[in-house]
Parts: structure tokens; C-alpha cells; sequence
């Protein structure tokens, strides 16, 4: 007979049930996303009612005067975005583990050695070290959150509350960090929603000029002005963002002035191929990271 003062064993968790992070989780672990995402909703909302507006009143007289493809193209153009957005939003932007209190310990003994001191006393580690990066010296910063020198390119996100690898930016409208993880999936949707907005503000117009001796004048303007100003704001993202990629670089380093493109400089970009193409292939389409947050090696359960 079982003793009752035999203690139960704890049911085994993943590490996204015990994830230290400000971040949110649904659908048993695959889907990440920030704490806060009102503003990801109204991204959803705004290209939805825009999209919709256009399909219901502008495609039949389109498809009827001019051709079929197009609402066709648009409808390509739509799903499009939408799988880029919600594979940007829901994905792991790559999220660095934080230190066990034991590795933490060990780190702050390594410390104590590389310094000559021998007390039991607490000694804060330093807050940088110095790796050499092509020829060129990188600081990686300690983060006294997770406990961790951070890998090059990774900074700590004050939304989220995590380290991410390869940081670019913390996105609202997409309600997640873009970093390593889904920098490619995030750069994929800016892209398409710009050839979207341009698609449809183009055929909106096309529609305004063929009715204009029509009664139907107003009713073909109305998504009209939103496209406008969405068409500036989002091809001028998507630019930013290929002259990023084109120069291997980060919103992050971009802002705070971290490389110079030219190589004679002191400052060169050491994460720079020195060729457009190289640096494009090497963002867009190299390998994924596997996630360290959403599962384990191995599928690994912990208690």
C-alpha cells in the first residue's frame, strides 16, 4: 500500500510553461507572441477591411472591363501577407536561454579567477568582453536579467524582458521582436504588403478614372485614401529594410551607428560579405536556428 506521506511527483513542463520572459503562449508552445498585441490586431484589421473593400467593390467591375487576373493576383497577393505576418508574429524570433543559477555561479567564479581573487565575497561581473569578428574587436555585453555575455548582434528586449539573437527591432504592428528566427519572414511581409498597397492602389485608380462620368465615383474611392498614405509608409519600410539586408546590418546597429559600409574605416561592418548578393543569400536564405524556448532538443520535457 502507497504511504500517504510519499511525495507526488511533479507533472514534467516544457520550458515554455516556466519561461521567465514577458511573452505569451498558445497552442500547446508553437505559438510565441509579445505580451501586449493590440496593435498587431489593428495591423490584422487594417489590411483585412482595406483588402476586402477592394475585393467587393472594385474587383467585379475590374474583372469585368478589364481581366480576371486580377482579382486573382490580388488574392495571391493577399494570402501571401497573411502567412508572412502571422508566421512573423507567432514564431520565435530566437530567443537566447538565460543562465541556470549554477551556470551563473560558475560564470561569476571564472570571474573571480580571471581577476586573481580568492574571497567568498559577491564580485558583479563585468559588463563587457572582447571577441576579434573578421579583424574587427565586438564588445559583447553582459545582461544582468539573464545572466548571460550576449553572442554578437543580440540585445535584451525591455518588452519582451529576453535576449534575443541577432536583435533587429521589437515590432508592435506585428506583435512580436524580429530577430534571427523570423527577420526573413518579417522583411518577406513588408515586401509583399508593399506590392499589395501598390496593386490595389493602382487598380483603385485605374476604376476612379474608367467611372468617373459614373454615378459610382465616391463608392470606388472610399479605400483610396488609405492606400495612399499606406503605399509611402510601407514601400519606404521595405527599402530601409533591403538597404539593411543589401549591407548586412540591423535596424538595432543601423540606429545606433554601430559599422561603416566602407572597409577602410575603423568601424567596418565585420558582418558584411562585401558583396550585395552574398549578404542577401545570407539573411534570406540560410538555415534556421532551432528554437531554444518553444522545445527542447529531442522534444526534452523538464520538470
Amino acid at each position: 500500500m502507497e504511504s500517504p506521506h510519499k511525495k507526488k511527483k511533479s507533472a514534467p513542463k516544457r520550458k515554455w510553461e516556466v519561461f521567465p520572459g514577458r511573452n505569451k503562449f498558445f497552442c500547446n508552445g508553437r505559438i510565441m507572441m509579445a505580451r501586449q498585441t493590440g496593435v498587431f490586431y489593428l495591423t490584422l484589421v487594417l489590411i483585412l477591411v482595406t483588402s476586402g473593400l477592394f475585393f467587393a467593390f472594385d474587383c467585379p467591375y475590374l474583372s469585368e472591363k478589364i481581366t480576371p487576373a486580377i482579382p486573382a493576383i490580388g488574392g495571391i497577393l493577399f494570402f501571401f501577407v497573411m502567412g508572412t505576418l502571422l508566421r512573423t508574429s507567432f514564431s520565435d524570433p530566437g530567443v537566447l536561454p538565460r543562465a541556470t543559477p549554477d551556470e551563473a555561479a560558475d560564470l561569476e567564479r571564472q570571474i573571480d579567477i580571471a581577476n586573481g581573487s580568492s574571497s567568498g565575497g559577491y564580485r558583479p561581473p563585468p559588463r563587457t568582453k572582447e571577441v576579434i569578428i573578421n579583424g574587427q574587436t565586438v564588445k559583447l555585453k553582459y545582461c544582468f536579467t539573464c545572466k548571460i555575455f550576449r553572442p554578437p548582434r543580440a540585445s535584451h528586449c525591455s518588452l519582451c524582458d529576453n535576449c534575443v539573437e541577432r536583435f533587429d527591432h521589437h515590432c508592435p504592428w506585428v506583435g512580436n521582436c524580429v530577430g534571427k528566427r523570423n527577420y526573413r519572414f518579417f522583411y518577406m511581409f513588408i515586401l509583399s504588403l508593399s506590392f499589395l498597397t501598390v496593386f490595389i492602389f493602382a487598380f483603385v485608380i485605374t476604376h476612379v478614372i474608367l467611372r468617373s462620368q459614373q454615378t459610382g465615383f465616391l463608392n470606388a474611392l472610399k479605400d483610396t485614401v488609405v492606400c495612399f498614405f499606406s503605399v509611402w509608409s510601407i514601400v519606404g519600410l521595405s527599402g530601409f529594410h533591403t538597404y539593411l539586408i543589401s549591407s548586412n546590418q540591423t535596424t538595432n546597429e543601423d540606429i545606433k551607428g554601430s559599422w561603416s559600409n566602407k572597409r577602410g574605416k575603423e568601424n567596418y561592418n565585420p558582418y558584411s560579405y562585401g558583396n550585395i548578393f552574398t549578404n542577401c543569400c545570407a539573411a534570406l536564405c540560410g538555415p534556421l536556428s532551432p528554437s531554444h524556448v518553444i522545445i527542447d532538443e529531442k522534444n526534452i520535457l523538464i520538470a
